[in-house]
């Protein structure tokens, strides 16, 4: 198992524009758009396998999105800082779940170094709300270096190397560990390139093709470095508790992309939402419900929706009498706190809010229960809790951590 830390960045527009954005994420993932779960990847391995190409290129190629499921749409990002090269010229880029394609360019430009190969083939990436096109520096058998961290190096990885992009700021690229499937027609000449995660697999750097996600709360907007990327297996170091692995749900669309079965309890008895369908998804940023089960958990809490943000609030006397939120997830209860429940108080000028009132991350995922994704535990929650995402065994991991029960809001 190896780690790299990266850094962690909530949109800083407003509520409302979250809100949204959250919202228009799930109406894609309901649809089913741009499958990035372990279904995905191995559905890519088998038409690859059997000498069959994939389907499109990565994450879609609208210019509006309609389409595609875009790292760029969602109202918290991750960035890690990668070296390409030996030595190494250290690049910022986007992670991102949801597409495969790893490339540099659209700030800080290539420097070439003597690991460099420049294979001459062209490649293009469309997103949903951007795109980059220019040539791959590297071919298979011989490539570029790449350093996650000083202890997760990657040799002969295909790097994209932009010469034109649009729709990027303040990063210069993107680190794509979504399925191999969708670098498909992107690169010219080859069906397929190997992503990051393929080759630390394939050189035997991780056992399994999997992921663990750390975070550390941070009262900030601004791209700190609060997480880590665990490459390969668990960090037990950040966990206070074994972790929960349950497979990937049967229910469409949910499983096709991290889907669990799930409950949701407010309190000792009220039921928030009975045993269903929905996601883990890092690109939320707020804990999404379906429609019914937000209106019971707004009604269990008294909570008023505020005009200006579109967000549940509360007064003092109410928080002080909110109950946590317990998740049931394979056999384990997860407690969602009622400070965890709370958006940042130190954060409420970013949603366009004032300054002493209790805002709550809990939202109207915009759909009734019974679609096949009935939730979305999105960024807020995650922050609680150690996740896993492992590909090779078709399953999500859930561990408690230090900051579960954290005072940090």
């Amino acid at each position: 198992m190896f780690s790299a830390p990266f850094s962690a960045r909530v949109a800083s527009s407003g509520a409302q524009d979250i809100l949204a954005k959250d919202r228009a994420r799930a109406q894609k993932l309901l649809a089913g758009l741009s499958p990035h779960g372990p279904a995905a990847f191995h559905k890519a391995k088998d038409r690859h396998r059997h000498g069959h190409g994939g389907g499109g290129a990565a994450t879609g190629a609208s210019s509006d999105g309609s389409d595609s499921v875009d790292v760029t749409d969602a109202a918290v990002t991750y960035t890690i800082s990668v070296g390409v090269g030996s030595p190494a010229t250290d690049y910022t880029l986007l992670i991102d779940t949801g597409s495969s394609n790893t490339w540099i360019g659209a700030g800080k430009k290539y420097t070439p170094t003597s690991t460099s190969t420049d294979t001459r083939k062209a490649v293009n990436v469309s997103y949903g709300s951007g795109s980059f096109s220019g040539t791959e520096s590297a071919a298979a058998a011989d490539t570029d270096q790449v350093t996650l961290s000083p202890t997760l190096v990657i040799e002969n990885q295909s790097i994209g190397v932009a010469s034109t992009a649009q729709g990027f700021d303040d990063v210069d690229g993107i680190l794509g560990i979504g399925p191999v499937d969708l670098t498909s027609t992107t690169v010219s000449g080859v069906s397929s390139v190997p992503t990051v995660t393929d080759n630390l697999f394939a050189q035997g750097t991780i056992a399994t093709e999997s992921i663990g996600i750390s975070y550390v709360p941070s009262a900030s907007t601004d791209a700190v470095v609060n997480g880590e990327l665990d490459f390969g297996g668990v960090d037990t170091a950040k966990t206070t508790g074994d972790v929960t692995f349950v497979p990937i749900t049967s229910t469409s669309p949910a499983s096709q992309y991290w889907g669990i079965d799930q409950s949701i309890t407010y309190g000792n008895d009220s039921t928030i939402l009975s045993s269903t369908a929905g996601i883990v998804d890092t690109g939320t940023t707020l804990l999404l419900l379906a429609t019914d089960a937000f209106q019971a958990y707004q009604q269990a809490t008294g909570a008023k929706l505020d005009n200006t943000t579109g967000l549940l609030t509360l007064t003092e006397s109410q928080f002080e009498d909110l109950q946590s939120l317990f998740f049931e997830v394979g056999g384990t209860i997860f407690e969602l706190t009622p400070n965890a429940q709370i958006w940042p108080r130190s954060l409420n000028s970013t949603l366009g809010g004032e300054e002493d009132k209790i805002y709550l991350i809990t939202a109207d995922l915009g759909s009734p229960s019974g679609q096949g994704l009935d939730f979305i535990n999105g960024f807020g929650f995650l922050q609680r809790f150690y996740s896993v995402y492992d590909t090779t065994n078709s399953q999500v991991g859930l561990a408690t951590t230090p900051f579960t029960d954290a005072e940090a809001n």
